[in-house]
């Protein structure tokens, strides 16, 4: 066997394994939500034990972290470009309807963020909402050469609104959700901007 052979042989397998915590968390989470789940309970429901999840997600924070991460990039690369900044985030909504748990999930990311013992989730929370601002604030600039949104909104202030909006749409929506309408709600603020005509 050439010599480096088994190292890369033992280094994929890890990855695969990796990524197969990652799958079936990602379910788990998806299913039930995030409640209370420590590293070792999270071990327990998806058939792995506690040492093999810490040796490869060293806390709860960087499992969660990298669950909802995951999530995201799938969720990235299924999806068509939307026209607009409320309308991505309107589907952004769409899709989490279907899976209350990660958005119970990001729900817990974000108030874990405002914790000084969670620095790994308050970077990754702070980074997210940087990302997701620019993407945003880059569609209403667009819509705004377009004529389409009024000119003298401020496009970063406008996609920090949308975010604030969403996020706490769908907290409500998980606290009732027969009583709040996440999509109707945004293409009401979508109405609201001004519109440069």
């Amino acid at each position: 066997m050439p010599e480096g052979t088994e190292q890369r042989r033992s280094y994929r397998k890890g990855i695969e394994r990796r990524q197969q915590i990652l799958d079936s968390a990602i379910c788990l989470f998806a299913e039930r939500g995030v409640d209370g789940a420590s590293l070792r309970s999270v071990g327990e429901s998806i058939g792995v034990s506690h040492a093999a999840l810490r040796h490869y997600f060293s806390s709860r924070d960087e499992l969660l972290v990298e669950v909802y991460r995951e999530h995201e990039d799938r969720v990235q690369v299924d999806a068509p470009p939307a026209e607009g900044a409320v309308e991505e985030i309107a589907r952004s909504a769409d899709r989490n309807r279907e899976v209350p748990g990660l958005v119970q999930l990001y729900s817990t990311l974000t108030a874990d963020a405002l914790q000084e013992q969670h620095a790994q989730t308050r970077e990754f929370v702070r980074q997210r909402f940087a990302r997701v601002r620019a993407d945003l604030a880059a569609k209403i600039a667009e819509g705004q050469r377009e004529g389409r949104i009024d000119a003298s909104v401020d496009a970063s202030d406008a996609a920090s609104l949308v975010i604030a909006a969403s996020d706490g749409l769908q907290v409500q929506w998980l606290l009732d959700p027969g009583t709040v309408d996440v999509r109707r709600s945004l293409e009401l603020l979508e109405r609201l901007l001004p519109s440069g005509s």
